[in-house]
């Protein structure tokens, strides 16, 4: 096991989001990672580093040394006792990692011996050290340098340096150049947006009372526009993320502000001064756009004294805001070098797909795949912003189907940029090229050319028909439409693919610490042997290509042959079949579900099967227990799903939760992008 102790150059480096982000990384990379923070160094505070240790990363994470503790054993001449503990909490925290992070002590100008502690600490658990400094230092690398020194003076090695809060465009050349010898592991560039706190954390802080609560949980302070002058001078600045301090017999700036909210435009919020109410009448009129999502507090403070409290909240993440916390870890991994990272780690044999590497190969292979998908829902906001994202970090070339003035608007309202990548086009200016190749494959249900036409005014048609006729790679759809007005097109259109028949879906379940296939949970009521065969093999082959190592679990509500009946020996058949079908797949069933995914009930109620208690597919009999297992599982255990994926057609069609966040629709365009790729591959196999 390889040990990586983080150490700061000087004070706020962004420590700990940096070590945070370097378990993520090595995550990503499919190992298995311990995390250790010996010293908590905020008496007062909840200690945040062990806080989304556990919350985020689920690690068992022991309590840290309470930093007045170290202090009194440093002076009272209890080094090396103190050593002999802090190796023992973290030869805890490493008890079944490849790899081991510890995040050292936050330099402290009031605590001297705190820079002496981190090279102890480090050589005394034979660490690799890695460096964090600030670019904001204008010394930083002669504090780098100096910081290295110190810690190769005493017989350690400096692995890496991590560079925190460079510019946006910074010039790499001349930051290694600056670095000398010390070798380069990421550069994090300086994103604004990631220090915005929530409408609920200014509250807080405001100790404020809440008029209307809204979206305060989800809405983010990017600026905040005090109403001193008429609303004419405030309209320009009524845009995403604006927080408005005013009081609230400014009628003007309340119906302003009412008339922006009802745009659509995410304000962060209303925040009324002075105690002050608004006039009950200017409040009904705008009742509308006040209750849709827009928070509005008071506070007692005038608007000069309220801005100025807004300054000072705390730029640190809050314990509950995973959401900004989880950005701020994927924005650090994904700009660190993981060749440096992994290289002298020892990869694992498991073949257990973590969910921290599944994603990063999804979006890796979306990446390499450069597809090109179409998302006849071009106007809906969520769709709007999975397709910036997917087109900023090059997931896919994704095709908007709508008017370019209507996504502009949704754009706008939503704070968001549409890059110059991303492709809209005009429903109105393509739906006549696919009249006569639709006719032609509804021929022999005699479509008729106005009965295309007719048709085509459905983006989700259109879409397909672009899929139909290789003009694009891929279609997503459903966070408006249904499944039957997402698949019913790809059905007549797309039909299966050679050798299957009939069409399923699966959702990849991102347990805690492995990534599980479960089929069919979205599209077949009540398969028979047959079918239900078929989406175990398709099932099986959808997890191969994604990097999980199919071993089935044909579901059933007993195992083996005890138990009777009609739907024990369909799966029983679905069984046989599927291993006909593909001989070298591992594949058993009837199986429990606790049979086969525990390992110890596995080994009591089958213990000569190869699938029992180590199964990653799940196949299930009938869509009522599939759709109830899944849902319960997500819900229950807080587990993230990623589908469905829909498996059986000849070209790749995805359907969506009408419920789905943004971040689920970029994972399901990436999905679709991969599906694609692998098909063209079978193609030419």
């Amino acid at each position: 096991m390889q040990t990586f102790y983080l150490s700061p150059a000087r004070q706020n480096v962004g420590l700990t989001s940096v070590a945070l982000g370097v378990v993520r990384a090595f995550q990503r990379q499919g190992l298995r990672v311990g995390f250790a923070k010996p010293v908590a160094q905020d008496e007062e505070a909840l200690d945040r580093s062990l806080h989304f240790a556990r919350s985020i990363f689920n690690l068992q994470v022991r309590d840290a040394l309470p930093m007045a503790s170290v202090a009194d054993r440093v002076s009272g001449g209890g080094h090396d006792e103190l050593m002999e503990e802090i190796v023992s909490l973290c030869m805890q925290a490493s008890e079944g990692a490849d790899v081991l992070i510890v995040e050292g002590l936050h330099t402290d100008p009031g605590f001297p011996p705190t820079a002496r502690l981190n090279i102890d600490i480090a050589r005394s658990l034979q660490a690799e050290v890695i460096l964090v400094g600030t670019a904001k230092a204008p010394d930083a690398f002669t504090e780098l340098k100096q910081t290295a020194s110190r810690f190769e003076n005493a017989g350690l090695h400096v692995a890496g340096v991590i560079v925190n809060h460079v510019a946006t465009d910074f010039d790499e050349p001349t930051l290694k150049a600056g670095l000398g010898k010390l070798a380069l592991w990421g550069a994090i560039r300086h994103d604004p947006s990631l220090l915005a706190p929530r409408t609920l954390d200014v509250a807080r802080h405001l100790d404020a009372d809440i008029v209307v609560e809204g979206e305060m949980a989800t809405r983010r302070v990017l600026e905040t526009v005090v109403a001193g002058r008429s609303a004419p001078e405030v309209i320009e600045r009524l845009k995403p993320g604006a927080l408005i301090v005013s009081s609230g017999d400014r009628d003007d700036i309340m119906i302003a502000t009412a008339l922006a909210a009802s745009r659509g435009i995410q304000l962060a919020g209303l925040l009324l001064t002075h105690s002050s109410d608004m006039d009950p009448r200017v409040f009904e009129l705008g009742s509308q756009a006040f209750h849709s999502g827009l928070p509005i507090l008071r506070t007692d403070t005038d608007s000069f004294g309220t801005a100025s409290l807004i300054s000072r909240v705390p730029t640190q993440v809050a314990a509950d805001d995973m959401q900004r916390m989880e950005d701020v870890l994927d924005t650090v991994a994904e700009q660190l070098d993981a060749s440096a990272l992994t290289s002298g780690v020892q990869m694992p044999t498991s073949t257990r797909m973590s969910p921290p590497a599944f994603r990063y190969q999804l979006i890796q292979k979306a990446r390499a795949a450069g597809k090109r998908i179409v998302l006849p829902e071009g106007d809906e906001p969520r769709t709007v912003k999975a397709a910036v994202i997917c087109t900023e970090k090059g997931i896919a070339r994704c095709v908007l189907l709508g008017k370019r003035d209507a996504i502009e608007a949704v754009a706008a309202a939503q704070g968001v940029t549409l890059p110059a990548g991303l492709e809209i086009l005009d429903p109105d200016e393509t739906r006549e090229k696919y009249v006569e190749p639709m006719v032609e494959l509804r021929k022999s249900k005699g479509l008729q050319p106005g009965q295309a036409r007719e048709q085509l005014q459905d983006t989700v048609v259109l879409g397909t028909m672009m899929l139909a006729q290789d003009d694009v790679d891929g279609l997503v759809s459903g966070a408006v439409h249904t499944t039957a007005n997402t698949v019913r097109p790809a059905l007549q259109l797309i039909k299966t693919a050679p050798g299957s028949n009939i069409v399923s879906s699966v959702f990849f379940m991102l347990m805690p610490d492995q990534v599980l296939v479960y089929g069919d949970c979205a599209i077949n009521p009540d398969p028979n042997a047959d079918q239900l065969a078929d989406i175990a093999v398709q099932s099986a082959e959808s997890a191969l290509a994604f990097g999980v190592e199919p071993k089935v679990a044909m579901i059933s509500y007993s195992t083996g042959s005890s138990g009777t009946g009609a739907e024990v020996e369909k799966v029983r058949e679905a069984t046989r079949l599927a291993q006909e079908r593909r001989p070298g797949l591992l594949i058993d069933g009837p199986l429990q579900y606790d049979a086969a995914s525990v390992a110890d009930v596995g080994r009591q109620k089958a213990p000569n099967s190869p699938v029992a208690g180590q199964a990653t597919v799940f196949v299930f009999p009938d869509l009522n227990t599939g759709n109830t297992t899944y849902k319960a599982v997500q819900r229950s255990a807080n587990v993230v799903s990623v589908g469905p994926m829909l498996q059986g057609l000849r070209k790749p069609v995805n359907d969506l939760s009408r419920g789905a966040l943004v971040d689920d629709i970029v994972f399901t365009i990436a999905l679709t992008a991969i599906q694609a790729q692998a098909m063209a591959d079978q193609k030419k196999g």
